[in-house]
């Protein structure tokens, strides 16, 4: 039988604590496409803990959250299966909710037949909290130790990785336009949701989020006032239209994507807390393979280069604002 003309019905063994996956032919299938390779997969699924009431509960659960991350790989490209358990727990249950389905099962069954229904739910999956100058000592950092490096080169590129909604990448622009620098610089922006990434090429904000962005504007290091930037609306605000052709917006999995080249700046803040340690490591490769020779790294408050395997790759040029410099 041809191993992709097949799908499994998992079952378990109770006397052995095993679950097994039987592999049935394409005619019987509902999931015609769908390919399970697993046959024994206690090992890896973990399948013998149980909950106070003796039940499989939460470990059904893990096994139903795996299929379903395998279900969406293979159906949509979009590959979750590195990301942190911890994290994925806590969207599904969201989307559980969201979508009125009792199991995670249910939930498959709609995400792979109903591609709305997995557009909608990829945006519980993807990081969507983010602000203008988000950490304003980190930005004050750059444009003090960063910024007078980058004024070396006679272009520079930058890539934001992970840019959600596009804040970061705004932020980014304006304090390289205050430092001249903009004119020859092009950002690479990307992210792997759509909607995402379709906000963050308009630029556009709601008005009741400006009070604090421009807060934290002033306190890393803005010269001007944020409004010189960006023009009201009736309950928006609309960032300057000249900054878009320094940018480019483009959708890019860290999971499963290769790197831009000869890049100058990379800058992934937050994003790495959510991945598991095999897919860290795969996008600090991509980070170091993009970046020249001397060039920067900046990531999230809560996320470091110790400890991995390209630790010594990189020097600490401002440790307490986690921004490297590529050796």
């Amino acid at each position: 039988m041809d191993a992709t003309a097949a799908y499994a019905i998992f079952f378990f063994a109770p006397n052995s604590g095993i679950f097994c996956a039987l592999i049935i032919g394409r005619k019987y299938s509902p999931y015609k496409n769908f390919l399970c390779g697993v046959l024994v997969i206690s090992s890896l699924f973990g399948l013998t803990q149980r909950n106070a009431t003796g039940a499989l509960v939460e470990t059904l659960f893990d096994l139903e959250l795996k299929l379903l991350l395998e279900g969406v790989f293979q159906r949509y490209q979009h590959d979750f299966r590195n990301y942190s358990v911890t994290s994925l727990r806590r969207r599904v249950n969201q989307a559980l909710e969201r979508f009125d389905c009792k199991t995670v099962s249910q939930l498959q069954n709609r995400v792979l037949h109903e591609p709305l229904v997995f557009e909608q739910m990829l945006q519980y999956f993807t990081v969507q909290v983010s602000e203008m100058f988000r950490d304003p000592h980190y930005f004050a950092a750059l444009r003090a130790n960063v910024v007078p490096l980058l004024k070396t080169y006679p272009s520079i590129k930058v890539w934001v990785a992970g840019c959600c909604t596009g804040e970061e990448v705004w932020s980014l622009a304006i304090m390289l336009a205050e430092e001249g620098l903009l004119e020859r610089t092009l950002i690479y922006a990307t992210d792997i949701n759509g909607e995402a990434l379709k906000t963050a090429a308009g630029g556009i904000y709601a008005l009741h989020r400006i009070a604090q962005f421009s807060e934290n504007y002033l306190r890393a290091g803005g010269v001007k006032s944020l409004s010189d930037y960006y023009t009201a609306g009736y309950d928006s605000a609309v960032f300057d239209r000249g900054f878009r052709q320094h940018m480019v917006f483009a959708d890019h999995s860290l999971a499963t994507d290769s790197v831009f080249s000869e890049v100058h700046m990379v800058s992934c803040r937050n994003v790495l807390i959510y991945f598991n340690r095999s897919l860290q490591e795969r996008a600090i490769q991509l980070f170091h393979d993009a970046l020249v020779h001397r060039g920067f790294l900046g990531l999230g408050l809560k996320e470091s280069l110790r400890f991995t395997l390209q630790s010594d790759a990189f020097s600490e040029l401002v440790p307490a604002e986690k921004i490297y410099q590529r050796l």
